[in-house]
């Protein structure tokens, strides 16, 4: 993070030194700046929304890091901080949830058959990596009884397509109510 924070760093500087050499570019920097965080506020906003009202076979058609942007959406509406965790590097969390004092890792698998034992032992890892309370793995499908078994034996919380379902039909009720449909 300390890398994007000096690059960016440097490349203010540098169109703080462009526009200071030319005067009448200093206008139009500044109204462009301003332009580019709008609509980059806007399209994530957008993204947003449209990710709160899929449904579950929306769901089923996503790619991975697109359902672990859905389920970002989905935990912020259910009053949980979420950070998102690096595309690579991730030890075995997608996800760290906080809410009340508890941190959570969440290992998502968007999946069209059963999740195995490998979810439950990167996830079960990735706690103790990231010092959290909790683990889970949320799914769009279900999960074998082995993996099932280990869940049970190491405190893992799985989510599995029902559970998930649940929480996208309050998402998609309290989307609905707060965008004024009835």
């Amino acid at each position: 993070m300390e890398g994007f924070f000096s690059g960016f760093r440097l490349g203010l500087d540098l169109m703080w030194s462009i526009a200071t050499a030319d005067p009448q570019l200093t206008g139009f920097l500044v109204v462009f700046i301003l332009a580019a965080f709008t609509l980059t506020f806007i399209a994530n906003i957008l993204k947003d929304r449209k990710l709160k009202r899929s449904g579950i076979l929306q769901v089923d058609q996503m790619k991975g890091k697109e359902f672990e942007d859905y389920l970002r959406v989905l935990f912020l509406e259910r009053g949980y901080h979420v950070q998102m965790t690096p595309a690579t590097g991730d030890y075995g969390a997608d996800l760290i949830l906080s809410k009340g004092g508890r941190r959570i890792v969440v290992q998502a698998k968007r999946y069209k058959k059963k999740v195995g034992l490998k979810a439950v032992q990167e996830v079960s890892t990735a706690k103790l990596h990231y010092k959290a309370d909790e683990c889970w793995v949320v799914t769009n499908s279900g999960y074998t009884e082995p993996a099932k078994k280990l869940a049970a034996s190491n405190g893992v919380k799985l989510v599995d397509r029902i559970v998930l379902m649940r929480w996208m039909l309050v998402m998609n009720k309290d989307s609905a109510l707060s965008y004024g449909e009835r």
